[in-house]
């Protein structure tokens, strides 16, 4: 009788997108509260901190030098000009994280989503969104963190990304006071990846 060999689940790269209102940092920061067992990737940002973010925790805060800096060593797996401000993923922190077996989930805008697909064409990509637009914008009003300049960009740039949708792997309506099903349905969809037949091969 030959010898049956059990699967050993590769780790995912797991991009979580959509929207600005959508609730993407939220959704996140619900994960680590549960404490899921994956590497949440901190992004580098040049943009001021808001109140209660964390450097280290919510971003990793730099200045534009030290953006910079990063940008000609090479360092960034990915990064753009988000809202006027830098925004970017750390190479070797991502690269760790998968080398130790653990699944990684980066949070990203649609363009840098985007840009991760063209470099990790295994990647998971997971688009959240709002159950309308109306539902979109009426998040980011009441955000109340913008001017009405940088709103209204804002507002212009999601109603783009939201035709972006076809770029990505599954869609989930973040509903208002649903949060724990929307985390629950990003859980049942990584431990769907892990039992495909045949699995997502990550290289980066």
């Amino acid at each position: 009788m030959s010898e049956f060999n059990l699967y050993t689940p590769q780790p995912l790269l797991i991009v979580i997108s959509g929207p600005s209102g959508a609730g993407k940092d939220t959704v996140m920061q619900r994960m680590q509260e549960r404490g899921l067992p994956f590497h949440f990737v901190v992004t580098a940002t040049t943009r001021h901190k808001r109140t209660g973010e964390l450097h280290g925790r919510d971003y990793l805060f730099v200045s534009n030098d030290e953006f910079a800096r990063m940008i000609t060593e090479d360092e960034l797996i990915e990064h753009a000009i988000v809202y006027g401000d830098y925004k970017g993923i750390p190479k070797q922190q991502v690269r760790e994280a998968l080398a130790s077996g653990k699944d990684v989930i980066m949070r990203l805008d649609v363009q840098g989503a985007e840009t991760v697909r063209k470099m990790a064409p295994e990647a998971l990509m997971i688009f959240i969104t709002t159950q309308n637009e109306d539902e979109l914008v009426h998040r980011l009003e009441t955000r109340k963190t913008e001017t009405a300049d940088s709103l209204a960009i804002r507002i212009a740039t999601a109603r783009k990304e939201l035709n972006r949708l076809e770029s990505f792997d599954y869609v989930i309506v973040n509903r208002d006071f649903q949060l724990d099903k929307t985390v629950d349905t990003i859980r049942a969809i990584i431990d769907a990846e892990h039992h495909r037949v045949k699995p997502r091969k990550v290289t980066l």
